[in-house]
């Protein structure tokens, strides 16, 4: 990564990356299993209203403006449509290189010689295991999948509240998947580039960390292995 010439996609990867759902190559060659559905928020509802708000204003290319907390909107919701919308990205995103990402070539989740990932969910997986980087995806996903999917914790119902413990988990969502985009410049970069979709990542990935430092969602020793990326991002917006 280090002298890494960083493009940016001056469109929102919300439609732009919506393209790689529908490729047949997602099937077949590329892992189907680790490549997760899209998260659909119900049309209609106050969080759709939410998500488009936040597609029209990263349309503007000020990504520091699209990350506020709407006036008059409540925060908990805020934090729950952008976790979903960085799912589905991250999902798409990892879902266009898992055929660089196998059992051999990542035989371990990590971001870099210096970070390694064990993974445990605390329920069925209890003492962290080491594993591959796609074996661990894969648990990733399927964990966050599961936390969207509960009612309980991300209600979509106008008036149901959001629970006492909504930010940890949410924190712990966004720490997770903050794990998925280092993996991927630390050891696919290369196929990144190929596949031309180095705008698309960096994007995404400004959206993802300007949304996090802007609530304080992660913590910065968590953001460690892309702390010169992050730095070179930030820079460009001071």
């Amino acid at each position: 990564m280090s002298g890494t010439r960083i493009y940016l996609c001056h469109t929102s990867p919300l439609h732009v990356l919506l393209r790689y759902i529908h490729e047949p190559s997602l099937s077949g060659s590329r892992s189907s299993k680790t490549f997760k559905p899209k998260k659909n928020i119900p049309e209609g509802s106050h969080q759709y209203e939410l998500l488009k708000h936040a597609e029209a204003t990263l349309g503007s290319g000020n990504l520091r403006q699209a990350v506020m907390l709407p006036e008059g909107e409540d925060l908990n919701e805020w934090i729950a449509v952008n976790t979903v919308d960085f799912f589905n990205q991250i999902n798409m995103l990892y879902g266009t290189i898992t055929e660089f990402c196998t059992e051999t070539s990542c035989s371990v989740m990590s971001a870099g010689p210096r970070y390694e990932y064990h993974w445990a969910d605390g329920t069925n997986i209890k003492k962290p295991i080491k594993c591959s980087a796609p074996k661990y995806i894969d648990y990733l996903m399927t964990w966050v999948q599961d936390q969207l999917d509960d009612e309980t914790l991300f209600p979509s119902k106008i008036g149901v509240p959001f629970p006492k413990n909504f930010m940890s988990v949410a924190k712990t969502i966004l720490k997770r998947l903050f794990r998925v985009y280092a993996h991927i410049y630390h050891q696919h970069f290369d196929s990144v580039m190929q596949l031309q979709e180095e705008a698309h990542l960096n994007t995404s990935f400004k959206h993802f960390i300007f949304f996090v430092q802007e609530f304080n969602l992660i913590d910065r020793r968590e953001l460690a292995p892309l702390h010169d990326l992050i730095e070179k991002l930030g820079s460009k917006d001071r």
